[in-house]
């Protein structure tokens, strides 16, 4: 937490450092708004005229002698007064005496003194008419009081009081005729609504008659709760059935468990008696063996009538044979083609069997293998189950006919409560109405607001021109829109203006800051070496030229130096990203900071296309670098040097437009020329075209040791600062230098 309250301050501190340093900068342009402020300002004061003030009192009070209000139907029709109120509307109050419709009247009572006056003279922008209510009591117990007090101002005493009291007079005429009007118009309104209420009321309850006669239905919202209650006595009832249902379906499988534990043949007979089929089968096998048991005494077995019940016999014993099976593959789990005939007579002889002896075993109360109380007690708890399973769905469809009916509900609800409160409010307003015509009748044409005037108006007084006012505001806003005009030019503009900018930014390592060079910081070339003046002889005369030097530049250039070790750098290329940056004042700086500790340099003008350093040095460029480039006779480079200090040699661009320029400076004789150029120099410094423009700083980017960036502080833009690192970072760029660097 301490660090981050550190760092916060430190930004802040930081933002407030550039905060000044923009008003520094912008010191003119904010002189110059700061000026035309309170010149405006001053004009301002001067057309201000004087102004005077004239004041009145009203009072405002309830004109009635009855103690009881009534509702008065017509107060959305009145103008801002009400007959029948004892409590006055000072709202309404204030409002009316500003209301336009009343000031147009004085307007026009006025216009023959005043022919150019009009509403907004009265009721303008500036506000010249203000009405306040006056307080009474003091401190905590200061009340709004029935007087309004009304203030006019203008620059003519005698208009100002003339206007206050013909809005007196206005405001009482129009009191007037309100109370003459009001009682007629709220029994013309009254009349006229009686009827249209009336018919509404009928409206309404037939529409809710014929919604109780369509649904057959009084009130929904009673009916849905009946309904919601037998809807939760419904759910009550399923959910008792389904647990009756589990613990009989879990008695069941309880039986059908111990029934699995008995012999399969006792297991198989039980089954077999749950089937009804089976019983009723078996039943009239045994009446059919009885019949022909009885047959077969008094006939041959070749009788029709023997024959007959044979083939009665065998038919049945099919059936039979087909329940048999049935229990066999649901208690074996084979299927019926994998059982064997032998198993399933087997399974019927026993049966015929047990069902002879089941008879006499019955009679004496006992059975022998097979428990049939168990299969007894197995049959009747199905029984119960499937009693359950029916309830339980019967119980289902009643809960979904209920909440099914349930869902009409809330549209019928919703009807219902739309079509109930009209019915409502219109026998409301029809009472309402029938009240009020009753008491209208009884009354008197009296009632509205009594208008007194506590204080006539009285000649304007001198309140003052406001011209001080004027100037003390145009004083104190000339320097903020000042500095807010800066701000706002600041945020606008692209431009980096400080050394701190351009080294967070480009995130480079800044190797120096030139000043902006005056006179006093060049030197002109004298015999006089140790001193800061060398003259030399060239071409049979004296020529004089200034070279920049200053401390800065020694600065840089022995940053520049520290980054050399242990490998330095022998050619060194100097470039910006646009022209006019001042990085040929700068690459001679950094010649002459060389020269002073004794190094021989070599001066480059690269820049082929718009050469620009010989004139600056009042040098010859009728030979160069683009001809030493061309030249075929690789003669030697000493003939195209020009020496200007006894230390720095100068080796300018040459005729241009001789040959395309990118396919001199990217030839193999370029290479040669660099490398013989290091074994003869101490430092070469290649002045270089902008980045930007051409493509040829980009070619000698690459044959150079090292690269350095000249950014004019107040032109260089962040995109191309942006952009000229994204060219060169992945070459050896060493850092930047800020140049025309102000104090600030």
């Amino acid at each position: 937490m301490a660090i981050n309250n550190v760092e916060k301050e430190r930004v802040y501190t930081v933002d407030i450092r550039q905060l000044f340093k923009i008003i520094l900068r912008r010191r003119i342009l904010i002189l110059g708004v700061a000026s035309a402020v309170m010149s405006t300002a001053g004009i301002l004061a001067f057309l201000a005229k004087p102004n005077y003030q004239s004041s009145m009192q009203l009072l405002v009070s309830p004109n009635l002698d009855t103690t009881k209000s009534s509702n008065n139907p017509t107060d959305a029709n009145s103008d801002f007064t009400d007959s029948n109120v004892e409590v006055v509307d000072y709202t309404a109050q204030f409002q009316l005496m500003l209301s336009n419709h009343l000031i147009e009247k004085a307007v026009i009572i006025l216009r023959p003194d005043y022919p150019d006056i009009k509403i907004e003279d009265i009721k303008g922008k500036k506000s010249p008419l203000t009405v306040a209510r006056v307080e009474s009591g003091t401190g905590i117990n200061r009340t709004p009081s029935q007087v309004f007090e009304i203030k006019y101002k203008n620059d003519d005493p005698i208009k100002t009081q003339r206007v206050l009291q013909t809005l007196v007079k206005v405001y009482q005429n129009y009191n007037i005729e309100q109370q003459k009007q009001r009682l007629a118009k709220d029994m013309a309104f009254i009349n006229e609504r009686l009827p249209k209420v009336k018919s509404s009321v009928v409206t309404a309850e037939n529409n809710l008659e014929a919604f109780r006669k369509k649904h057959n239905i009084l009130d929904p919202e009673a009916q849905s709760k009946i309904l919601l209650e037998n809807l939760a006595d419904t759910q009550k009832q399923l959910q008792t059935t389904r647990a009756q249902l589990q613990d009989v379906q879990a008695r069941y499988a309880a039986l059908q468990d111990k029934l699995a534990a008995s012999p399969s043949s006792a297991m198989i007979s039980s089954r077999l008696i749950q089937s009804t089929r089976y019983q009723t089968l078996l039943h009239e096998i045994q009446k059919t063996e009885l019949g022909l048991a009885r047959e077969r005494i008094r006939y041959t077995d070749d009788s029709p009538v023997v024959q007959k019940l044979v083939q009665q016999r065998e038919n049945q014993l099919a059936l039979l044979k087909q329940e048999v099976t049935r229990a066999l593959t649901f208690q074996t789990g084979k299927k019926a083609s994998q059982l064997k005939n032998s198993e399933i007579d087997a399974v019927i002889s026993q049966a015929l069997k047990q069902s002879a002896a089941n008879e006499s075993l019955l009679a004496e109360g006992q059975m022998a293998e097979v428990d049939i109380k168990l299969a007894e007690e197995v049959i009747e708890v199905r029984t119960t189950a499937l009693g359950l399973e029916a309830n339980e769905k019967s119980l289902s469809n009643s809960e979904k006919r209920l909440q099914a009916e349930l869902a009409k509900y809330p549209g019928l609800i919703a009807e219902y409560n739309r079509l109930l409160p009209e019915v409502q409010t219109n026998r409301k307003t029809l009472e309402q109405l029938m009240q009020t015509q009753q008491s209208l009748s009884l009354k008197l044409a009296q009632g509205g607001f009594e208008w007194q005037t506590l204080e006539a108006p009285e000649r304007g007084i001198y309140t003052g021109s406001g011209r001080s006012l004027i100037l003390g505001y145009g004083a104190i806003a000339a320097p903020i829109i000042g500095i807010v005009v800066a701000l706002i030019l600041e945020m606008l503009n692209d431009s980096i203006h400080t050394s701190y900018e351009l080294r967070r930014i480009s995130n480079l390592r800044l190797l120096g800051v030139v000043p902006k060079l005056g006179k006093d910081y060049k030197i002109k070339r004298t015999l006089l070496e140790d001193s800061t003046e060398v003259l030399i002889t060239r071409m049979g005369g004296l020529s004089v030229a200034s070279l920049p030097s200053h401390e800065n530049l020694d600065m840089a250039y022995q940053n520049i130096n520290i980054l050399n070790s242990p490998l330095p750098y022998k050619s060194l290329m100097v470039t910006s990203a646009n022209f006019g940056e001042g990085k040929s004042t700068v690459t001679l700086g950094l010649a002459v900071s060389s020269a002073r500790t004794h190094h021989r340099v070599l001066i480059i003008d690269a820049n082929l296309r718009e050469p620009s350093l010989h004139k600056y040095l009042d040098l010859q460029n009728e030979w160069g670098l683009s001809l030493l480039l061309v030249d075929e006779a690789h003669s030697t480079f000493k003939n195209y040097i020009q020496p200007i200090h006894p230390s720095i040699d100068v080796l300018t661009a040459g005729p241009p437009e001789l040959e395309d320029t990118v396919k001199l400076l990217s030839s193999r004789r370029m290479k040669e020329l660099l490398n013989e150029f290091e074994q003869n120099y101490d430092l070469i410094l290649v002045d270089a075209p902008p980045i930007l423009n051409t493509v040829d700083a980009r070619i000698l980017a690459t044959l150079c040791n090292a690269i350095v960036i000249i950014a004019r502080l107040g032109q260089i833009t962040r995109a191309e600062l942006t952009q000229t690192k994204e060219i060169l970072e992945n070459l050896n760029l060493i850092g930047i230098i800020a140049n025309q660097a102000t104090n600030s």
